[in-house]
Order: structure tokens, then C-alpha cells, then sequence
């Protein structure tokens, strides 16, 4: 890989993993509810998880979609309905006096950051995650070579450590604003919200 393709490959990494997406979003609203020590399990899941997910599709696991077609509708009916359920945990949050509390109905609503295992298992069911691998790979790596592949997941490591630190630390700051439990619930809402914008067109298509 020339110096030229492989700055254009950092580029491309660096912008596709900074725009707003499921991951983002996510990062986002656990770094408001639940800090960024807690979430930092799932930072590491999305950094190296995507990557894993791009070495995968670099290897040829997309042929398995030539090989059996029905795997990518029930691949899309998973996305949509995991990334629903994520959007309903997020807007149902407890709110930081609530977790405090030793009310039944606190105890029930009680939430949890996605941990190291979920965040990576994620990026299987995540659209936008998809559509980045399979970009990433028929640009940079067309004859998806071990080295050339071994060069985008690097980028990705490298970027990705910076977008899920970037959009966990935003989120944190807003923690002191989120205090009051209205605006806490009103943050987790448009959150949940956007992470179901962001099926639009997976449904659409």
C-alpha cells in the first residue's frame, strides 16, 4: 500500500467512524448515564470489534450471503429489531437519583453500559457497520490481500480509538447538565430516537 492510498484510507476511516451512526449514538448516551469509566468496556468492544468485523469481511465472509440469500434478510430483520430494543433500553433509562434509590420500580429500570462482548457482538447487527467494512474493503483492499487487509483494520484500530473516546467524553460532559432527571429523560429519548432514525433506510431498502 503506496503512502498516498494509505492516507486516503486514514481519511476515509476517520470520517466514516466520526459521523453520527448507531455506535456514536450509543457511546453517547452510556457516557451521559453511566460515565466514562463504565463505558469504557464498551468502547474497547466497538474499537476492536469493528475492526475484527472489517478482517472478517476482508477474508470473504460475505460469500456466505452468495451462498445461502436468505441470510441477508434475516441478518436485516435481526438489525432492525436488536437496534429497536436498544432504543427502548436507552429511552427507558433510569435516571442517576433513580439508581439510587431502593424502589422497586427504580430497581427494575435500573440500566447497565453494554459490555466488552456486546458492543463487539453489535457490529454484526449494526447496518452503518456494514456498509463501512464493505466500503472500506472494495476500496482499499479489492484484491483483499492479507497485508492490504491487515492495513484497513489498522486504520480502523487507530480511528476508532479516537471517535469512541471523542463521543463517550461529549457525553460525559453533559452529565452535569443531565442532572435534572427531566432532561436525563428527554437526552435518552432524542438518543433513542436518532438510533431509530438511523434504520430509515435499511427499512426503505
Amino acid at each position: 500500500m503506496t503512502p498516498e492510498l494509505f492516507t486516503a484510507l486514514v481519511a476515509f476511516a476517520f470520517v466514516t467512524v466520526m459521523t453520527p451512526g448507531p455506535n456514536n449514538f450509543l457511546l453517547m448516551a452510556s457516557g451521559a448515564n453511566f460515565g466514562f469509566r463504565r463505558t469504557l468496556p464498551h468502547m474497547a468492544g466497538v474499537g476492536l470489534g469493528f475492526p475484527a468485523m472489517c478482517f472478517c469481511v476482508g477474508l470473504g465472509v460475505m460469500r456466505l450471503f452468495d451462498l445461502w440469500p436468505p441470510a441477508y434478510g434475516i441478518l436485516t430483520v435481526l438489525s432492525v429489531a436488536y437496534m429497536l430494543y436498544l432504543a427502548w433500553k436507552i429511552a427507558n433509562a433510569a435516571p442517576p437519583e433513580a439508581d439510587r434509590t431502593d424502589t422497586a420500580e427504580a430497581a427494575g429500570r435500573k440500566g447497565t453500559p453494554l459490555s466488552f462482548l456486546q458492543a463487539a457482538a453489535f457490529q454484526w447487527v449494526n447496518p452503518k457497520a456494514w456498509s463501512m467494512a464493505l466500503s472500506a474493503i472494495t476500496l482499499y483492499a479489492p484484491g483483499k490481500s492479507l497485508g492490504a487487509v491487515v492495513w484497513v483494520v489498522g486504520a480502523y484500530v487507530a480511528c476508532s480509538m479516537v471517535s469512541t473516546t471523542s463521543w463517550t467524553v461529549v457525553g460525559t460532559a453533559l452529565r452535569r447538565f443531565l442532572q435534572d432527571p427531566r432532561r436525563l429523560r428527554l437526552f435518552n429519548w432524542t438518543m433513542a430516537g436518532l438510533l431509530v432514525a438511523s434504520l430509515i433506510p435499511v427499512i426503505l431498502n
